[in-house]
């Protein structure tokens, strides 16, 4: 029998409810990892390191304060079941990043392992998500709104969008932890490029 021909079963509430938790954990980890290291990812959570390091404010604040204009696009491309789960989640990954730092404590961490690994976690946490219709939100929803609306390439101009971030975090940030950096986006990208594929998972929500 082919994947094809298996049903498509569909996710009960608190599996969908047990996903969020669980995925937004796992992100919220992985951007202790990288506050520790002083490191920072693409998107949302790129720009929410570098007003973190500039500013000192959490990156909890700023995660959930830069999602706020996006949500209107997510209602319009994704519907409003999509967008109140991605609002929950991003509340929970933002409670989560600044509860993390008391649950644990971290006396020593080899910025290259928080690189990979912290990019590993967080890669694995939106795999989670994606699997239970759910995102991290903002930047992710601004370039599949243009590709609808311009026909711009989602792809390219999520690059160009993470180039610039990488570009600007060299303003605060020492080169070599802006390369670490590059690295964890490729261990984060690597785990959805791996792992989220069409027949790969027959769950939805």
């Amino acid at each position: 029998m082919d994947w094809q021909d298996l049903p498509t079963e569909q996710h009960r509430h608190y599996e969908d409810v047990m996903a969020m938790l669980v995925g937004t954990l796992f992100v919220a980890l992985g951007v202790t990892f990288y506050s520790q290291a002083m490191l920072l990812t693409g998107s949302t959570a790129g720009i929410a390191f570098l007003l973190q390091y500039a500013t000192g404010w959490p990156f909890g604040v700023w995660f959930f304060l830069i999602n706020v204009p996006f949500y209107w696009l997510a209602i319009r491309r994704m519907g409003w079941s999509f967008t109140l789960r991605t609002f929950a989640t991003i509340g929970l990954v933002s409670v989560f990043s600044e509860l993390t730092g008391h649950w644990i404590s971290i006396g020593s961490l080899n910025p290259v392992y928080a690189a990979l690994m912290g990019g590993c976690l967080i890669g694995i946490g939106m795999l989670i998500l994606f699997r239970h219709r759910s995102s991290l939100g903002g930047v992710n929803i601004l370039v599949l709104y243009l590709q609808d609306r311009y026909g711009w390439r989602a792809g390219v101009v999520q690059l160009g969008i993470d180039g610039v971030i990488m570009l600007v975090a060299l303003l605060t940030l020492p080169a070599e932890r802006v390369g670490l950096s590059v690295l964890g986006a490729v261990a984060l990208n690597l785990i959805i490029a791996l792992n989220h594929k069409p027949g790969r998972y027959m769950g939805v929500s």
